[in-house]
């Protein structure tokens, strides 16, 4: 735990972001972030993204890029990485019009050729589940097991979230010890524990985010990534109490 960086990811700060980037980057960096994953550069260029980095003492965790542009301008999704100095790229998100069983397919071709291009010039392509991966297919197998057991472990690895696997009724750290080795980023989010199962700020909820942790730092995950999809705080204030919480751990 105490080895491993921690970033926030930016779409937790979606409107502050719109507002303000940089000023927003700013505040991240004074609550104690080591990093930052991205969701978007707020209309900057890559450059002015690396200054504003540099600037701050931030480093890039690794950037969500959505499927399309993975497919359509994925040379100059490399590009930009390298000039940030981030080494991970993040598909996201599937839109429900790519959901049929035929679309699934056709992903892990996607997946696995953007993986290799991307591998071949230093940057690691990964996935992020949400619940509906979770769904069981005809054979038994749910989604994301499809997509990781069918696509090469060198061409796409793994960023799991632990609230989507919880909220799916899967067990974050069985599916940690299943893929150890495809695990350098970690979605951190806790659930409440009512019927609601909201977003919570880490360690006030549910989720067993100090077995994750454990679980992680022996299967080499190199970046805690905090994220909070809705908040009923102040998103500020809300990463501030999770890196809080990670703060605290450290020291024990």
């Amino acid at each position: 735990m105490a080895k491993i960086p921690i970033a926030v990811q930016l779409y937790t700060l979606r409107n502050e972001c719109e507002k303000d980037f940089a000023g927003t980057l700013k505040k991240v960096a004074e609550l104690g972030f080591d990093g930052v994953e991205f969701a978007g550069f707020g209309g900057l260029t890559a450059k002015q993204v690396k200054v504003l980095l540099d600037e701050l003492g931030l480093q890039a965790a690794a950037s969500h890029i959505p499927l399309e542009e993975l497919e359509n301008n994925l040379f100059k999704v490399i590009e930009d990485q390298k000039i940030i100095g981030s080494s991970y790229v993040v598909c996201p998100y599937l839109m429900p019009d790519r959901r049929s069983k035929e679309d699934y397919k056709a992903l892990i071709s996607i997946l696995d050729q953007a993986g290799e291009t991307s591998r071949r010039e230093g940057i690691t392509l990964c996935y992020h589940n949400h619940d509906f991966e979770l769904e069981r297919l005809s054979n038994g197998m749910t989604i994301l097991e499809g997509i990781f057991d069918r696509t090469n472990a060198n061409n796409l690895k793994a960023e799991l979230d632990v609230y989507w696997l919880t909220k799916a009724g899967e067990n974050p750290v069985e599916w940690m010890n299943r893929y150890k080795h495809r695990l350098p980023l970690i979605h951190l989010k806790d659930m409440t524990t009512d019927g609601e199962q909201f977003f919570a700020e880490l360690g006030t909820g549910g989720v067993d985010i100090e077995a994750v942790l454990k679980t992680g730092a022996e299967n080499g995950v190199q970046w805690w990534i905090v994220e909070q999809d809705m908040s009923r705080r102040s998103p500020f204030e809300s990463i501030e109490i999770s890196l809080n919480y990670l703060k605290m751990l450290k020291t024990q």
